[in-house]
């Protein structure tokens, strides 16, 4: 891995070339609100964000908040997620994770990101994706699989593609903080866009030369 230095200026580089090539890059989960996209990150995992998109605007309109998912049997949930696979774990987590919003903090989410991953079935990057999207107060840089995995390869970390964890402490240190939500989505689009996993298209990618796994 670079040292410290030379991380942060190849994340310079990386920030400003992608946005580039990305300017409208954001948060691609619909949403209208913090506890809205909360549901749907939770929706997402093992699944795409078209897919979610596609689920969530009934799924809201049955259940606008966080009382109703609480109150709802788990199978009317289970029903109406169905299609974004694993929907049983997914409706015990929403179910779970809304009553502690009742419970523990008056049906308000929590704004640090120490009460955000007590709640239930919620860990670090699904409390990221919320504080630093939806409220604007990030704790890191959301590391998804693209996130990770573009993030080794570009040498800004010496962790695996699935410490997730380390990764972001990683990033943390090398990304500056205004960045920390753009960057994510950046390197989401150029994950989706070029940077595949299964067949990178590294003859198109703006990156090639910053990158430590070229061939």
């Amino acid at each position: 891995m670079l040292d410290l230095p030379a991380r942060k200026k190849r994340v310079g580089h990386v920030v400003r070339i992608l946005t580039e090539r990305y300017h409208d890059a954001k948060c691609s989960l619909d949403h209208d609100g913090p506890f809205q996209l909360l549901i749907a990150t939770i929706l997402s995992a093992q699944c795409t964000d078209v897919r979610v998109n596609m689920v969530t605007p009934d799924l809201f309109a049955s259940f606008p908040d966080a009382r109703a998912f609480a109150e709802a049997p788990v199978e009317e949930i289970e029903e109406a997620i169905r299609s974004t696979g694993f929907f049983r774990q997914k409706a015990k987590s929403i179910k779970s994770c809304s009553t502690d919003i009742i419970e523990k903090h008056g049906g308000e989410l929590p704004t640090t990101i120490d009460d955000f991953v007590k709640l239930a079935g919620v860990g670090r990057k699904t409390a990221n994706v919320v504080l630093g999207v939806a409220m604007g107060k990030p704790d890191g840089v959301v590391v998804d699989t693209h996130v990770g995995r573009i993030a080794v390869k570009l040498g800004l970390t010496e962790h695996g593609p699935k410490d997730a964890v380390k990764i972001e402490r990683d990033l943390n240190a090398c990304v500056p903080k205004k960045d920390w939500v753009g960057i994510g989505h950046l390197l989401i689009d150029h994950g989706r866009a070029v940077c595949r996993a299964r067949k990178p298209d590294c003859d198109a990618c703006p990156l090639y030369r910053h990158c430590e796994a070229r061939a």
